[in-house]
């Protein structure tokens, strides 16, 4: 069963699995440079210059949504007894961090070729952190948003605004804690009985 450090565990397995294709494909690709992913925290925005040897790519989890689709849905084959799991979409911006636009431009269409050749994290390529079930699958895909919209998230945080893409990670369930061992009680009886005293 799936617990609360699924939503953590994707945005892991998505930096991990970029990692892991940057040390494959990337170095031997002469006009891609050297980079790290790092998966970011609200608070490491603040401390940018910090965190990050340039050139870098951020993955930063800006929004969470329930999934409007799946909500108050089981588990395919799960049992009755499971539980319904709640069911969200994790919004992400992958954002280039570099001293250079070739650098910036470079490393982020290589990410995003990556996503793009690559776009379902199976329960094999999760972390395995959040107890995912073998069924579980996450689609990452691009996601819509508008200037106004992409203004307004780098308005509220700290950097000066940077290239970035958005991104959804399509369907995170997180079940509930136990799986209760008897049926749900739907009704009472009460009786009444008169003593005399």
């Amino acid at each position: 069963m799936t617990n609360p450090r699924a939503i953590h565990a994707v945005g892991a397995s998505v930096v991990s699995y970029l990692n892991k294709a940057f040390e494959i494909s990337g170095q031997a690709l002469t006009d891609v440079p050297a980079c790290k992913v790092r998966l970011l925290s609200s608070g490491d925005l603040t401390k940018i210059d910090d965190v990050l040897d340039l050139p870098a790519l951020t993955l930063y989890l800006y929004r969470i949504t329930v999934n409007e689709h799946a909500r108050n849905v089981r588990r395919p084959n799960g049992a009755s007894g499971q539980g319904i799991p709640l069911s969200v979409d994790l919004h992400y911006l992958l954002t280039a961090w570099a001293n250079s636009a070739q650098e910036e431009h470079t490393t982020l269409a290589w990410a995003m070729r990556e996503l793009y050749m690559h776009p379902v994290l199976d329960a094999a390529a999760l972390n395995a952190d959040a107890d995912w079930d073998p069924a579980d699958a996450i689609q990452i895909a691009p996601s819509e948003l508008n200037l106004e919209d992409m203004m307004r998230i780098w308005d509220a945080l700290d950097p000066a605004y940077r290239l970035s893409v958005s991104y959804i990670a399509r369907l995170v369930r997180v079940d509930p804690d136990r799986t209760p061992d008897h049926q749900p009680v739907v009704a009472t009886r009460f009786g009444y009985k008169d003593e005399a005293s």
